[in-house]
């Protein structure tokens, strides 16, 4: 593979001026590019359908978590079969549970809202940071905004692991502009405005072959150069197979530089962590890279995002 040529911290930092879209709806919206995806965008999805075929792109959530998270995942019962005893008598017997989770790790697919990520006390749209407190949560930007229509649009795999002949993309290895690019070039597709692009690099199939990853030994994953790709394509909602943001960082002083730029500024939503690899295999064994895609958060008042279950329909 010949080099690539990086962008500078420097001309990532421009990113926040250039790549910006505060304003561009309103100087009081709080659904960023989610205003991409339009009644029109909803019905040239619903026309995608035609085998009536769906998979889930979501990873089983599971208090036995694999080593990649961070948080975990908290199950008790609150009633269960086990309380009725042999030979009693009695019908209205139930079960129930409570789960608590840290959903932003890098085992769980979860949405991030625009309220996840701050810039200079800011977050999109200019909203100030303090409107997210430790006593009420997110009083701006919350998941809800979401969560109150969902999201029903096109849905675009470009694999990229596919596309290099490899499995999986190795730790640390970026996916950039020239992959997306050469990935629509191979699988006959275009990423237009209002799309959910998801970006395969194979990271689950790793995870299941080669066990859970250390990711103080790295990660793969979009890279922050794409952000202006995105952006010129209009690009609704991004998620790929991994927590979308390169380990180790290549910008030491910028964390998580990925969603550091793409969320605040540009209000993209996110999508991390989906599992894209029965999705791969569809749309292998279809030749159809494109498909309506369903988005349906939890409707976590003030939260900062939510476990989500994405469902692709063909």
């Amino acid at each position: 593979m010949k080099p690539r040529t990086l962008p500078s911290i420097e001309e990532v930092l421009s990113y926040a001026d250039t790549m910006s879209n505060w304003g561009r709806w309103g100087a009081e919206d709080q659904r960023g590019t989610l205003n991409l995806v339009t009644a029109e965008k909803r019905r040239q999805a619903a026309a995608l359908v035609v085998d009536g075929v769906s998979v889930s792109c979501a990873w089983a959530i599971t208090t036995h978590l694999p080593g990649e998270t961070l948080g975990k995942v908290v199950q008790y019962m609150t009633q269960s079969g086990d309380s009725f005893r042999p030979g009693e008598k009695g019908r209205g017997h139930w079960s129930g549970d409570f789960i608590g989770m840290e959903y932003h790790s890098f085992s769980i697919t979860h949405i991030d809202s625009l309220c996840h990520f701050f810039w200079d006390g800011r977050m999109y749209n200019g909203f100030p940071a303090n409107l997210v407190s430790t006593l009420e949560g997110a009083k701006a930007e919350s998941v809800d905004v979401m969560a109150a229509e969902g999201v029903t649009t096109r849905g675009v795999l470009l694999d990229i692991a596919r596309l290099r002949g490899v499995p999986w993309l190795d730790a640390g290895e970026p996916v950039l502009p020239e992959d997306l690019e050469e990935a629509e070039r191979s699988q006959g597709v275009k990423v237009e405005s209002g799309d959910l692009l998801f970006i395969r690099t194979g990271h689950l199939a790793r995870h299941h072959e080669a066990g859970p990853l250390d990711l103080e030994n790295g990660s793969p994953g979009p890279h922050v150069a794409c952000v202006p790709w995105l952006r010129s394509r209009g690009v609704a909602v991004l998620g790929s197979d991994t927590g979308n943001d390169i380990i180790p960082n290549p910008y030491g002083d910028l964390p998580n530089p990925f969603h550091s730029i793409s969320i605040p500024h540009l209000g993209l939503w996110l999508l991390d962590n989906a599992n894209l690899e029965e999705l791969a295999k569809v749309c292998d064994r279809s030749k159809r890279w494109e498909f309506q895609i369903i988005i349906a958060p939890l409707r976590l008042r003030y939260g900062t995002g939510s476990p989500v279950n994405p469902i692709a329909v063909f």
